[in-house]
């Protein structure tokens, strides 16, 4: 089989710059996902064509194909995060305008990378930890950044008596779910005539906001 161009003319790092070949991999594997929408098509010989190095390579920074789809979701979470802070650096001051921006930029996240989205939250890619160099630990801090944003902005909320909930941490993991749910329903029922304050309704229901 005819290698692939990117196969053929990759330029091979000097001495001293693995975490760029590391990034390389990284960014080989995202793109794949993104084309394909399939985990499955993440091989190590499949990223190691897209990248274009020899495959054994790949082995100095991941050593399975779980841990190369570990970085691209951890790598997701970074972009969703910075997504989330973009929104909050743009919506003034006001806690209620604020933690509506960032909702509404976490559902635009999941609706313009829907394969990357998909693989954050669907597990799919990840086996049995116990045949795989991913730990628990790995996949039970992915997110934890975006979920303590979340939480420090309906927490403003609490602070500026906009919102009523008294739990503040199964209140903001009950805003997720209810984010992530409508994230997901408008990824596979596309068809679906969905209200078009949906979004708000949630977000203030569950966030225990006052209506204005």
């Amino acid at each position: 089989m005819t290698e692939s161009p990117a196969a053929s003319t990759r330029t091979r790092n000097r001495r001293g710059e693995g975490g760029r070949l590391r990034e390389e991999i990284v960014a080989a594997a995202v793109d794949l996902l993104d084309e394909s929408g399939d985990e499955s098509a993440i091989t190590l010989r499949s990223v190691a064509r897209r990248a274009g190095i020899a495959a054994p390579s790949i082995y100095r920074h991941f050593p399975d194909q779980p841990a190369i789809m570990l970085a691209v979701v951890q790598r997701a979470f970074v972009e969703l995060e910075a997504q989330l802070r973009a929104s909050l650096d743009t919506a003034g001051d006001d806690p209620r305008a604020r933690l509506f921006a960032c909702c509404h930029a976490y559902l635009w996240f999941a609706q313009e990378h829907p394969e990357r989205y998909r693989s954050m939250f669907g597990g799919l890619w990840m086996p049995a930890l116990q045949d795989t160099s991913v730990t628990e630990n790995d996949v039970a801090t992915l997110g934890d950044a975006c979920t303590r944003l979340l939480t420090e902005t309906l927490d403003d909320c609490v602070t500026a008596g906009q919102s009523a909930i008294t739990d503040l941490h199964a209140d903001a993991v009950a805003l997720w779910l209810g984010l992530h749910g409508l994230a997901h329903q408008r990824a596979v029922t596309v068809a679906y005539p969905w209200p078009p304050d949906i979004a708000d309704r949630i977000i203030t229901a569950l966030a225990h906001l006052g209506t204005e």
